[in-house]
């Protein structure tokens, strides 16, 4: 749920981590205004919940702060989604139940079936996260035949299923339509920031162009989609705000291939023309044009005219991202995606098992952790739960201190939905941050619901707080074992995978004629995008058991690949004349990285370069030797 590319760590270790988190934990735009609408959405669910006596009220409260994101019109896309594909299951979960309510054996087949179905189509199709919480409401139902007298499950586990997804997504419909930020808001400010994210880069204060390059232009494509499909501003003004959006990454991409030795006045001059062209957009009017100074550098005349752009229709260029295929091209190819599904499968299996042969139906948030918790890699597994396990303990002591001192002097509904308003600020401050930490956030509205919202009022009660509780940490504790036993991957793979990508993207610009390059944004976005992914996955390596580790010079190395890497797009980007052969030099990488069984190791070797794009491939292919 974050609301923009967040600062990635620039090195591997705990220490970095830690002062990572403080830097995630700190205000953003818009974050305020996100945190106050999730926690009353929150509280409005439970209090929907609590009078209408719709069972499983945290859970349902706690997909409204799972699935909460900035754009309205995303919410309202999800959640209608959601009712739907949820409407239709819980119609057709009907002869399923029926057929296996004899059959504890049958009924077992089928959850592990479908959990490993909708799992894997979450996992390598556009459905994301909704796959995975269909594939919960479907093992949800089934698990309540165990009981509820099988002649009631068809109407009231049904029942109670639908009105536990459904009611909370109809209430964020509602919600993000009345208070919900319009994509095309959105998009305005995402000009707005990369503009003025260009003018500290010209200034000399460069942390921010980095973020920007690294978000790409997955979000203006989903955006302009939105905002056409439910027309939230007229047709020209969502033409030229993608326009502009597209424009404005071009921008940062010929700022960031500025020469070092460029004039203060130029930066100077260039850096005012793009504050003031983010003003004029905050205003939601059109950069003035400006006539180019003569005589200035190939780069700094470029970056004008693409201000000028900001002036036409089409905000400076009619280039759009590529809509991505509902499938992942790799979906029946890649077996990451159906490993994945079913060990995630297998986990949710195991704690229904668990609780079942126990006969403690209490801890069953056990299986639904399973579903929220696994991630592709070893190293975002472990730190995902540990995220969980912090989140978990810090939401339960919240609410067990609720329960003690709070609690006893409520006496309505309306109290009760203020005590979850209050409660739920921190855990949507924190899910509303990076990525990184998001999942602390989402488990401490979790399980603080969970200990709090037992009943249809007020309730003084710990045991059940305390027994789900159990069954979130069950949960981890299980995903971690299958997670990291069974085809565990390492980020250090899949931070070499991604590089290979980041090798293919920048190869296929090389081999383009130099005039061309500066507009082939999809491949500029592959490069930025996949290396900040392969420098996240370093950073998440400290997470990993230290046996399965690459050694601290391998990650240096790595880590420095990736810097290299990132510097050469500028460079063939706006570059006239690369090094001969470059795109048979990069391709040729890349196909080594993607073949090498772990991290690249350091074996120098003496360079011959003549320039300094030859010098800055000397040094890649000296970092990347050996790895084939």
């Amino acid at each position: 749920m974050t609301l923009a590319a967040e600062p990635t760590l620039h090195a591997v270790g705990w220490g970095a981590i830690g002062r990572q988190v403080l830097d995630d934990l700190l205000p953003q735009p818009g974050r305020s205004a996100m945190t106050w609408r999730v926690a009353l959405l929150v509280a409005l669910v439970a209090g929907v919940a609590m009078l209408y006596r719709i069972p499983e009220s945290a859970i349902g409260c706690y997909l409204i702060i799972f699935l909460a994101r900035p754009n309205g019109a995303e919410c309202v896309a999800q959640a209608i989604g959601i009712i739907v594909l949820a409407s239709i299951v819980v119609v057709a979960m009907a002869p399923l139940i029926q057929f296996s309510a004899e059959s504890a054996l049958v009924r077992l087949v089928i959850m592990a079936s479908m959990a490993f179905l909708f799992v894997f189509l979450g996992a390598a199709s556009q459905l994301g996260e909704q796959g995975s919480i269909v594939g919960l409401v479907i093992v949800y139902i089934l698990s309540l035949v165990d009981r509820i007298p099988a002649g009631e499950i068809v109407t009231r586990g049904l029942l109670y299923a639908w009105q536990m997804a459904c009611v909370p997504m109809a209430m964020m419909i509602v919600f993000n339509l009345v208070l919900g930020t319009s994509p095309h808001r959105l998009l305005r400010a995402m000009v707005e920031r990369r503009l003025l994210a260009a003018a500290a880069a010209l200034e000399g204060r460069g942390e921010g162009l980095d973020e920007e390059l690294a978000e790409g232009n997955a979000e203006v494509s989903k955006r302009v989609q939105l905002a056409t499909l439910f027309h939230t501003a007229p047709r020209q003004t969502v033409a030229w705000l993608a326009g502009a959006a597209m424009n404005s990454y071009r921008l940062l991409a010929a700022v960031a291939a500025l020469p070092g030795d460029t004039a203060a006045a130029t930066r100077t001059r260039l850096a005012v023309r793009c504050r003031a062209a983010a003003a004029t957009v905050r205003s939601g009017d059109r950069p003035a044009t400006v006539e180019p100074i003569a005589g200035e550098a190939p780069i700094a005349r470029m970056i004008e005219v693409l201000l000028n752009g900001l002036a036409r229709g089409d905000g400076g260029t009619d280039a759009r991202p590529a809509a991505a295929p509902f499938f992942a091209r790799d979906a029946l190819t890649n077996p990451d995606y159906q490993r994945y599904a079913l060990k995630t499968a297998a986990a949710a299996m195991t704690c229904y098992l668990i609780y079942s042969l126990v006969d403690w139906p209490g801890i069953s948030t056990a299986m639904v952790t399973c579903f929220v918790a696994a991630l592709g890699t070893t190293g975002e597994t472990i730190h995902k739960l540990a995220l969980r396990i912090a989140g978990c303990l810090v939401g339960a002591a919240m609410g067990f201190l609720t329960i003690l001192f709070v609690i006893p002097h409520l006496e309505s509904v309306g109290g009760l939905m203020v005590l979850v308003f209050f409660a739920i600020l921190p855990a949507a401050w924190v899910s509303t941050g990076s990525e990184r930490i998001s999942y602390a956030g989402v488990q401490i509205g979790l399980a603080f619901l969970l200990t709090v919202l037992n009943g249809f009022g007020p309730d003084l009660s710990m045991e059940s707080g305390r027994d789900r509780v159990i069954g979130i940490l069950l949960g981890n504790l299980v995903v971690y074992l299958y997670f990291t036993g069974l085809w565990s991957k390492s980020a250090a793979d899949e931070a070499r995978e991604r590089l290979a990508r980041v090798f293919s993207a920048l190869a296929r610009l090389a081999a383009r004629d130099p005039a061309s390059r500066s507009a082939l944004l999809a491949e500029a976005e592959i490069v930025s995008t996949e290396a900040a992914e392969a420098r996240e996955q370093l950073a998440l390596l400290p997470f990993e058991p230290a046996t399965r580790r690459p050694s601290p010079d391998r990650i240096a190395n790595a880590v420095q690949l990736v810097e290299e890497a990132r510097g050469l797009l500028p460079e063939i980007m706006f570059g006239s004349e690369p090094a001969d052969n470059a795109a048979a030099r990069l391709s040729a990488l890349a196909g080594r990285l993607a073949k090498a069984p772990g991290l690249v190791s350091a074996t120098p070797r003496p360079t011959q370069a003549d320039g300094a794009f030859a010098a800055r491939l000397d040094r890649i292919e000296a970092l990347s030797a050996g790895v084939a």
